[in-house]
């Protein structure tokens, strides 16, 4: 009889051909199954899913939930496949919803202040990897997840192009870059290239040549923060990466308000840019400040209101 192990290769091949990344929720559920396995567990039922979801003790609730969620698609994918399959209840760690988090949109002189924090990083590869990566992520706005994820290959330096592959929903594209932006990359290409024996596909590498990984960035970044003088604003408004992304897509929105220009009009290029379907999902980086309201109330003021 074939258990949980043996479908879950399969079951992430679906899910990500229908295009979702699942990347956390993959590791997620490799740790499951191998906790059914070392638990003697057959199958998925309610009382093993719940005790792996709550394992980590003094743990928020909300990830508790969150580690439940990660089980209930794939035990209902199990359930026509393997015999005594249970799909544990929504509901079973009842519990308000986190609340989103509140962006952290960083003036250039915190991006500057935690460049010069990254550049005190003892190891002097490592501190000019943090360097290129906090800047790329500054000027591009793209995800954390697609700049650890470029190759040597996908930056041009000639045509002065950053292709972003396979990113979320599988879409491509390319982002023009400034002479500067291009120049800070090349030299530090240049860095890691004259490494010896470091010659992997990655662009962004670990000291040992490796691709960066997903939490370690997430945990350096948060010590850089901290370095560099951050703190939250308000318990919901805590400075992280991810913000970066959130702080170019505003910074971009305000521009197009000093300017002029139509900002209805160039709302899609900014979603393609950012590697959205759909400009729906770009309203969210779009944030009120108090610069962008007062922007959009002089718009208003023009004659005919021109938004």
């Amino acid at each position: 009889m074939s258990g949980p192990r043996s479908h879950l290769e399969d079951y992430l091949a679906l899910r990500r051909g229908l295009g979702f990344r699942l990347r956390r929720h993959g590791q997620m559920l490799e740790g499951f199954v191998s906790y059914l396995e070392q638990a003697g567990a057959a199958t998925v039922t309610t009382e093993r899913a719940l005790a792996w979801a709550t394992a980590p003790a003094g743990a928020d609730p909300y990830w508790w939930r969150r580690r439940l969620a990660v089980t209930r698609p794939f035990a209902r994918y199990l359930a026509p496949r393997v015999p005594g399959t249970e799909v544990p209840p929504a509901g079973l760690l009842p519990g308000p919803s986190r609340l989103r988090a509140v962006p952290y949109l960083y003036s250039a002189e915190e991006v500057a202040a935690l460049t010069a924090a990254a550049g005190e990083i003892r190891t002097p590869f490592r501190a000019a990897t943090y360097q290129a990566l906090i800047g790329l992520l500054a000027v591009t706005g793209m995800r954390v997840g697609e700049a650890i994820a470029l190759d040597r290959g996908d930056l041009d330096a000639g045509q002065g192009l950053l292709t972003i592959r396979g990113a979320k929903f599988g879409k491509s594209r390319q982002l023009p870059l400034h002479a500067s932006v291009l120049r800070a990359l090349t030299e530090y290409a240049g860095l890691r290239d004259s490494r010896p024996g470091r010659a992997g596909p990655a662009f962004l590498t670990s000291v040992t040549g490796t691709r960066l990984i997903y939490q370690n960035v997430h945990r350096t970044y948060h010590e850089l923060t901290k370095a560099a003088g951050l703190r939250p604003r308000s318990a919901a408004c805590r400075p992280r990466v991810h913000d970066l992304r959130h702080t170019f897509a505003v910074a971009t929105l305000a521009r197009w308000y000093a300017d002029g220009g139509d900002v209805a009009a160039r709302l899609p290029l900014l979603s393609t840019w950012l590697g959205h379907a759909d400009p729906s999902g770009t309203y969210w980086y779009l944030t009120g400040t108090p610069e962008l309201l007062a922007l959009a109330a002089a718009r208003l003021d023009l004659p005919g209101g021109s938004r």
